[in-house]
């Protein structure tokens, strides 16, 4: 269900309702004290929620990127450690 937020115009408060799309708005404040009329805000709408281990841009690409990028890794990786020069130890 939507979650819709108002502000009342006599009080000030703004509040969130959860109502279904189907729901009329709401047009009194729920502050017994208030009783004011309410004006339903515009929201900027709802954000992601990831749960789970984690998302990786690489977990859902295909057979032959993942081939490719593996050869591509392993070449960049020999080349680089054969390259390296050792540092003299500290001693």
């Amino acid at each position: 269900m939507p979650t819709y937020e108002y502000e009342c115009k006599k009080c000030g408060k703004t509040f969130d309702v959860f109502q279904s799309m189907k729901d009329e708005p709401l047009t009194v404040c729920p502050d017994k004290k208030c009783k004011g009329k309410v004006k339903r805000l515009l929201g900027t709408g709802a954000g992601l929620i990831f749960k789970g281990s984690g998302f990786y841009i690489t977990d859902y690409r295909s057979e032959g990127y993942k081939q490719a990028a593996k050869k591509d890794s392993s070449s960049s990786s020999s080349s680089s450690s054969s390259s390296s020069k050792s540092k003299p130890s500290k001693e």
